[in-house]
């Protein structure tokens, strides 16, 4: 057996010679044109390695750095120390010959730079070689032991066999033999310290030095041997080894950095009958990815023995006792983070999911349609079915989605009339609900990146959701974006391709209904760059504000600048250190993210922050980054005065892809390392990070006295519950706190925002029970590019106005933003955020809420107190025939008469009118079926709009005033030209049309009917046409996003612009010319010139008496 063995080792290490000659004679072998330089040339015993090349020209030009070359083609390809290096283009030619300018370095790498070479020329792509040190080209067969170890795979178990003495069975390996590696992050950059070892033999074998490097002696080169390593921070990496020679192998391990857990999939709301089943679905990402689940419902963990802990929940044989709230949490060695909940509702055997009866649903009729004697405006209730959701099919119960989603939707429409003065108004109410088939919510957000110093719009800035690249914005800056399914959180990153701004990562809020979310993102520019010295250390002020202190200071001691690949970096540093300065308020609405991180239980937790700064360190004229670290960050103690604030601060690094703060550093204290401060030393709050990857950097605190805000919008300031405006952004900003209130000196610390509902919209906010002043707060609301105001507080402040009971109101000291300056804008107000008192009924319904109370927030009803915001531009009516509520998708019901045919694609049209007069004109567009047989003559609705005065002509203003589109109907069988009648009110006669338009109606018959000169008619053109002819199209997945963009660009005058300032010279289709009206004759004068019976007939006709056998309006009431 032993003579056995021993042949078996001879022929193996005879293999292993032949390989390792045949090996040192390819790396001794040229191209035949390029022979190589003898070895008898080199006082030292050396040879070349083969040839590489890792990178190609482009960019800057041609790098082939040697921490590059170990990266991609190992550590044990080329000796840890070269005595040579030689470059050659691809075409084996010198750079002599080809006449490029290039640098050699062995210990370093080779590089040729673009900027270097004569005009007219660039780099050429090159490969290179190093020259080593000779080592052993072949295995000694018999060394000083005389023992040969190889390994024998026998029944899929590595055995040793070792002959012919000093080797046993347990320790198998080869003596003469070395495993090189290294241990690097997924960047390339050495990783010292990490813990190696081998698969088959369990404890540290080895630890990385500060290159990164370490070796093995012993292992056997073709055993392809599996190495581990880990590193605190980082998960545990696994490579194989690879033999490089005879007698020696290489690795490289790559560690990815540890990275929390987040969802990209939260459970969903699902409906069931008792006996089904039903699946709830998470999924978390991170390093390591998640691998288990703990399930919640109600907030009782569930068994993981009985259910298990997988991504997935399946709960067979539902019964009642089931129903509630599930949500999910998921763990891996980085931490743990929590789901959204999910909502499961149980039915009981033959529960009706949904009610055949409609819910009350008001609209507000025209002015014209009030009753006699009746004030105030007339409100028909037209019905509605709430988009809540159906049980699916039997058999859905396996997926985590429902199959063919089912919703209480329209089933049946009624026709009624309405009679008005001189016309009958049509309609059509609800009569009936039932489960009906429904098209899943498709979330839509869009909006325009500007500067926030100069409002230049973003053009062509990459837009990432996360870490995908989705698209561009436009030249405008402008950006459309769908929101994933089973999104919380929608973390957007504009990355500007000219470098001139910062990346801006935004959280922005979106409507899980599906109505479409307009946004203005604001960019912040880069400061202007400064030059360091690598070599000295270098302080960088933190601050923005003049004649201030800086908040904070960036210390980068002497030689803590380093390349990208590890290599100490000695030169020159080009720095951009930009800040946001939270004493500023303005900074506010440039700031990233949304301050929020992920707490020991998982939870989403705000912050509070003290400053922000982005650190940009480069190359001077290049685009290669550089890393810097450790480097400290120095904050005045002084600074910082609320108590508990300056043990609790810590340094944040801002996590792009999930748009969460991830703690870097505490802060420790120390004095003052200035010799001139003598009577009173500076004490410093210090921390230390490293500027790597992420670039984006906060001074935080968390903070846990937090609140819920109430917050509702509304149509116009009458403040209707039924007039409930969706789809507005709120912004809270938490401000400094009141003047002599011991607290940090900040303007502001926080800001959230939320997306109104048909609840309104629940803030986040700090607050405090013991101190009202503890806490203030600025809030603000916007819909598309319009602000809204709230309600005033002078010159009386009025609860019922407010929306807010006393004594409440007075403890929270409500300001709107003109209190004190009625010069001032009215587009917000502010508050001290009070907590509300336990066991105070005064206060215990809002608008303040604690923060374990959200679910009552939410679902608080509309008589309960609230914080109002109105439509500035209230002077705007729109009435449709057919009813459809354009902040739900949902509730649209096909039918001829609906104002969008089309339920997945809505198109807006705008006309723009232009008033000659000293007066503002309501503009009223009547909307007619024109030439489809099916609804000629049939009204699809009226639209009203107030013209607005245009700022820089006097007498003029215009009105930008929708009609319905053409195109084709629900039935998709034939195209309707909409017959539009616009009508100013008033005395007012056409005097000029917009040729081109005028052209093209000629041009495309048949002409509108009878012309009358007080009016102008058409028959809506198919075609989009643009600005030019004074008609706005925008087609979106949004109703209420395509008629907000529409009308930003009818202000404008233009087709890709957008303005709330009113242009009335710019892209208008028609224009009027409006006299005053003449002053009326008292009653007493007119009864004097007139018979008596004469003057209560004209009474009776200016207030639309049409008789007493009039029918009354049916289901309708009187406005507040």
């Amino acid at each position: 057996m032993a003579s056995r063995l021993l042949l078996l080792c001879l022929c193996v290490a005879a293999a292993v010679h032949l390989a390792g000659a045949r090996d040192a004679q390819e790396q001794r072998a040229l191209h035949p044109s390029q022979p190589s330089p003898a070895l008898e040339d080199w006082e030292e015993p050396s040879e070349w390695t083969s040839w590489f090349n890792v990178d190609h020209p482009g960019g800057d030009g041609d790098f082939e750095s040697l921490a590059a070359i170990r990266f991609y083609y190992g550590p044990a390809r080329v000796c840890p120390r070269p005595l040579a290096l030689e470059a050659r283009t691809t075409d084996w030619a010198l750079p002599s010959v080809v006449g490029e300018r290039v640098h050699l370095n062995p210990t370093r790498g080779f590089w040729c730079l673009n900027r270097e070479q004569p005009r007219g020329r660039r780099c050429s792509n090159y490969h290179v070689r190093f020259r080593c040190p000779l080592g052993s080209a072949f295995l000694s067969l018999l060394g000083p032991k005389q023992r040969c170890c190889v390994r024998i795979w026998m029944a899929r178990r590595p055995l040793c066999s070792c002959v012919p003495l000093g080797c046993s069975p347990d320790t198998c390996g080869c003596p003469n033999h070395m495993l090189l590696g290294s241990v690097v992050t997924s960047s390339g950059r050495p990783l010292s310290g990490a813990r190696v070892s081998l698969r088959s033999q369990p404890g540290t074998v080895a630890i990385s030095d500060a290159n990164g490097a370490f070796q093995m002696p012993g292992v056997c080169a073709s055993g392809r041997a599996n190495v581990s390593a880990q590193a605190g921070g980082f998960s545990l990496g696994v490579a194989q080894a690879q033999a490089s020679s005879s007698t020696s192998s290489g690795v490289t391990i790559v560690l990815e950095k540890l990275r929390k857990p987040y969802l990209v999939k939260h459970p969903e709301s699902r409906v069931r009958e008792a006996g089904h089943n039903v699946t709830f679905c998470c999924k978390a990402a991170g390093n390591p990815v998640p691998k288990k689940y703990l399930w919640f419902h109600n907030g009782t963990l569930l068994d993981q023995r009985e259910l298990g802990s997988g991504a997935h929940l399946e709960l067979r044989e539902l019964r009642a006792e089931q129903a509630g709230t599930y949500h999910c949490k998921a763990w891996s060695k980085a931490g743990t983070v929590r789901s959204g909940s999910a909502q499961l509702t149980v039915l009981a055997p033959g529960q009706p999911a949904c009610d055949p009866r409609p819910r009350e649903h008001l609209i507000k009729l025209p002015d014209d349609c009030s009753r006699p004697g009746d004030s105030g405006p007339t409100y028909l209730d037209v019905g509605l079915c709430p988009d809540t959701p159906c049980p699916g099919p039997v058999g859905s119960g396996a997926h985590c989605g429902d199959l063919g989603s089912r919703c209480c939707a329209v089933r049946r429409l009624e026709s009624r009339e309405i009679r008005c003065a001189g016309y009958v108004l049509p309609v059509k109410v609800v009569a009936e609900c039932s489960c009906q088939k429904c098209l899943p919510p498709r979330g839509l957000v869009r909006g325009r990146v500007v500067a926030v110093d100069s409002r230049e719009p973003l053009s062509f800035a990459r837009i990432l959701l996360g870490r995908e690249p989705i698209g561009f914005t436009s030249y405008q800056g402008d950006f459309t974006i769908e929101v994933p399914p089973s999104t919380e959180r929608l973390v957007v990153t504009f990355v500007d391709p000219r470098g001139e701004f910062l990346d801006t990562v935004r959280v922005l809020p979106f409507d899980p209904r599906g109505a479409g979310v307009y946004h203005e993102v604001k960019a912040m520019r880069k400061k202007a760059a400064v030059l360091l010295d690598a070599s000295q250390s270098n302080t960088i002020p933190l601050g923005e504000l003049e004649q201030e202190a800086p908040f904070a200071e960036l210390v980068l001691p002497p030689g803590s600048i380093r390349a990208t690949d590890g290599s100490p970096y000695t030169g020159t540093v080009e720095a951009r250190v930009t800040s946001v300065d939270p004493r500023d308020l303005t900074s506010a609405v440039a700031a990233p993210s949304d301050l929020r991180f992920v707490d020991r239980n998982g939870e989403l937790a705000p912050l509070r922050t003290y400053g922000m700064f982005s650190v940009d360190l480069r190359v001077p004229g290049s685009t290669e980054q550089l890393h810097a670290g450790p480097v400290a960050v120095r904050v005045a103690a002084d600074q910082i005065r609320m108590a508990g604030h300056a043990e609790a601060l810590r340094l944040w690094s801002l996590e792009p892809e999930t748009g969460l703060w991830e703690e870097e550093s505490s802060f420790r204290r120390q004095g003052s390392p200035s010799p001139r401060v003598r009577r009173e030393e500076r004490v410093f709050l210090a921390g230390n990070v490293e500027i790597r990857e992420r670039r984006l950097f906060n001074l935080d605190v968390p903070e846990r006295r937090r609140c819920f805000v109430k917050v509702r919008a509304f149509a116009n300031d009458k403040f209707a519950a039924s007039e409930q405006v969706e789809g507005v952004v709120v912004t809270l900003v938490n401000l400094e706190p009141a003047p002599g209130f011991s607290a940090n000196p900040r303007a502001w610390g926080r800001f959230d925002s939320a997306v109104t509902g048909p609840n309104g919209a629940c803030l986040p906010a700090f607050c405090d029970e013991d101190r009202p002043d503890a806490y203030t707060a600025l809030v603000t609301a916007t819909l598309g590019g319009e602000e809204l105001e709230p309600a005033p507080s002078q010159p009386r402040l009025l609860p019922t106005t407010v929306g807010v009971t006393q004594p409440y109101l007075d403890r929270l000291r409500y300001q709107r933003t003109d209190h004190d300056d009625p010069a001032f804008k009215r587009t917000g107000f502010r508050i001290n955020l009070a907590k509300p008192r336990s066991g105070d009924p005064s206060e215990a319904h809002g608008p303040v809420y604690p923060w374990r109370s959200l679910r009552e927030c939410q679902d608080a009803p509309v008589t309960a107190s609230h914080f109002r915001f109105s439509r500035v531009e209230s002077d705007k009516y729109e009435y449709n025939v057919v009813p459809f509520r354009e902040g739900v998708p949902s509730s649209w019901t096909g039918d001829l008469l609906s104002w969008w045919p089309n339920p997945q694609e809505f198109r807006a049209c705008y006309l723009k009118v232009k008033i000659q007069g000293p007066q503002e004109v309501v503009v009223r567009s009547h909307n007619a079926g024109g030439s489809h047989p099916r609804t000629r003559g049939q009204l699809y609705g009226l639209r009203d709009a107030r013209s607005v005065r245009d700022p820089q002509r006097t007498n003029t203003s215009a009105a930008c005033v929708e009609f319905k589109c053409g195109g084709m109907l629900f039935d998709h069988r034939q195209v309707d030209r909409t017959l539009v009648t616009i009508t100013p009110q008033g005395s007012c006669r056409r005097v000029a049309v917009n040729r081109l338009l005028q052209d093209y109606l000629e041009r495309h018959p048949p002409p509108a009917p009878a012309d009358d000169p007080a009016t102008f008619a058409m028959l809506a053109p198919l075609d989009p046409l643009g600005h030019n002819y004074g008609v706005y199209t925008v087609t979106d997945q949004s109703p209420r996003l395509a008629k907000e963009i529409a009308i930003g660009r009818c202000f404008d005058g233009s087709s890709d612009g957008f303005s709330r300032e009113m242009r009335s010279e710019a892209g208008t289709a028609v224009t009027f010319q409006c006299r005053e009206p003449p002053a009326r004759p008292s009653l007493f004068q007119r009864m004097l010139e007139s018979p008596a019976t004469v003057v209560l007939d004209d009474i009776r006709r200016e207030m639309g008496w049409v008789g007493r056998g009039s029918p009354r309006v049916p289901r309708t009431r009187r406005g507040q």
